[in-house]
């Protein structure tokens, strides 16, 4: 990662950016290349997303990087994806460590190797104490098993008496959720033209932003990053209730 000097500070910003990053495989096809060179390439576009996040000062980037649907995908590449994984880790903790980026991994790790599983766990720990943007990367994780999760977990204490069911309410669920030490998001961006969330955070963007950009991921950089950011600002966020129209 590097300076972002030419770029100038926006004086609004979300707090927390969350991204579906699509279109590595299509952008591979267009250039004759296997699907992995395309994932391999979107390794740069996190680095440059990362770069306008530290220099604008957001607080919370998180990736979709593997969806618990992925693995139905073709096995070899899903074992291509594992180790594009593995590589990333062992090549970029030390750089997020170094820029100040705390890592935190979201979703079931019990379905990864377990060295994979060592190199999650050895990254968080690196980087725990950093303080400037947290990456949150959501790796084997799905918006209806995150809430499937929460319920059960609720539903147990219910049967051991710890709690009734006319307790449960919104901010009880929210606290069972993989994202219930974050603040939600306020801008989703997926790249590569298709406008669904594909079972992603399905709780947590509710009231959320949601920007649809034709570029395949590979080729999201630093001014997409940007002007996508410039774009959230021009929206107004009403949470449910009206427009608010000056008074004269």
């Amino acid at each position: 990662m590097s300076s972002t000097t030419d770029l100038p500070q926006l004086e609004v910003l979300p707090k927390h950016v969350a991204i579906i990053m699509d279109g590595n495989n299509r952008w591979a096809k267009q250039r004759k290349l296997p699907g992995l060179a395309g994932h391999k390439a979107g390794v740069d576009s996190v680095r440059a997303v990362l770069e306008v996040a530290l220099q604008q000062g957001i607080q919370v980037v998180t990736l979709f990087a593997f969806s618990s649907e992925n693995w139905r995908r073709p096995a070899e590449e899903v074992s291509g994806l594992m180790e594009l994984f593995r590589w990333a880790l062992r090549r970029e903790t030390k750089r997020l460590h170094k820029y100040q980026v705390k890592l935190k991994i979201v979703g079931d790790r019990s379905a990864f190797s377990e060295e994979l599983q060592q190199l999650m766990q050895k990254a968080e720990e690196l980087t725990a104490q950093n303080t400037k943007t947290t990456l949150v990367i959501a790796a084997n994780y799905g918006g209806r098993q995150d809430i499937t999760s929460a319920a059960r977990q609720l539903a147990q204490q219910v049967s051991k008496g710890e709690l009734t069911a006319d307790e449960i309410n919104e901010d009880l669920l929210q606290k069972h959720l993989a994202f219930d030490d974050l603040p939600d998001p306020d801008l989703c961006i997926r790249t590569s033209g298709e406008k669904r969330l594909s079972n992603f955070l399905l709780w947590q963007l509710a009231y959320t932003e949601l920007v649809f950009v034709e570029t395949f991921w590979p080729d999201f950089r630093q001014q997409a990053f940007y002007d996508t950011l410039k774009t959230f600002i021009n929206r107004q966020r009403r949470f449910g209730g009206r427009e608010v129209t000056p008074q004269s």
